[in-house]
């Protein structure tokens, strides 16, 4: 057996082989190519949109912790206001009862007085009746 080599054959083969080629690079290779570039394109976009967001979120998040610690000092201000206040009202109330305290201690001193005056002048005015009780009980010892 003993093969030829026919040039016309050889031709077409070379020629289908080069159509073959130029027709899978239209409709297969360049859009897989294509494809992938768009896709390596998209997936960059996406990495740079995802640090984008990175520094979005932590803009957000400093902005909300800025809102968070603005809160918390005003918070602070409204609770020590608060509680001045109430210190305020509260002295108030003790100067109040001292006060009122100090009157009824007052009153209850000059009543007193009275009482110890009075308690004096009966005295003074039993008193000939003391010493004549004494008297006479001496008398009868």
């Amino acid at each position: 057996m003993h093969l030829d080599v026919i040039p016309q054959l050889l031709l077409v083969t070379g020629v289908i082989f080069l159509i073959l080629l130029v027709v899978l690079n239209k409709t297969l290779y360049r859009p897989l190519l294509n494809f992938m570039e768009n896709r390596d394109k998209s997936i960059k976009r996406d990495l740079e949109n995802t640090g984008k967001n990175s520094s979005d979120i932590l803009a957000y998040q400093e902005e909300a912790n800025k809102i968070i610690l603005d809160a918390k000092m005003e918070a602070s201000k409204i609770k020590e206001g608060v509680i001045g206040t109430v210190k305020e009202e509260a002295s108030k109330k003790i100067e109040e009862s001292k006060a009122s305290i100090e009157k009824e201690y007052e009153k209850f001193l000059d009543e007193l007085r009275a009482q110890k005056t009075e308690l004096k002048s009966a005295l003074i005015a039993n008193m000939p009746a003391f010493d004549e009780g004494i008297k006479s009980k001496l008398s009868q010892i």
